[in-house]
């Protein structure tokens, strides 16, 4: 059975750095992506990375969030920098088995067209 399991998640002030974590059990995904749900509004997909190492940004984590995957250890992980007020939430790791084309292209698929997701860690910036 399949389980992804999210960590590193924490409090910071504004400006700060984070690094999140998603390690997945005993399967290699061909796509795998980050989703941040904020309080009150809905998931959205903020990054993403193929098996190629193709990766895909949101306007709002673009050049300060960085994505990236240890395919050894089958391990997600989502670097966070220059951490503002607005990216409080929930963050969660979504995988697919299949080669997501979106991502390629530059557009992250929505979080219903992965086959997993994981539980979640919250994320927290102070101003």
């Amino acid at each position: 059975q399949v389980h992804l399991v999210e960590s590193g998640g924490g409090s910071v002030q504004a400006g700060g750095s984070l690094r999140l974590s998603c390690t997945s059990s005993g399967y290699t995904f061909l796509s795998m992506a980050w989703f941040h749900q904020a309080p009150g509004k809905e998931r959205e997909g903020i990054a993403a990375i193929d098996r190629d190492d193709s990766t895909a940004y949101s306007d709002s984590v673009k050049g300060r969030f960085t994505i990236s995957k240890d395919n050894a250890d089958n391990t997600l992980f989502l670097q966070m920098n220059d951490l503002k007020p607005e990216d409080t939430g929930m963050y969660y790791c979504a995988a697919d088995r299949g080669l997501m084309t979106a991502i390629e292209a530059g557009f992250i698929p929505r979080d219903s067209d992965f086959d997993y997701m994981g539980q979640g860690t919250q994320v927290t910036v102070s101003a």
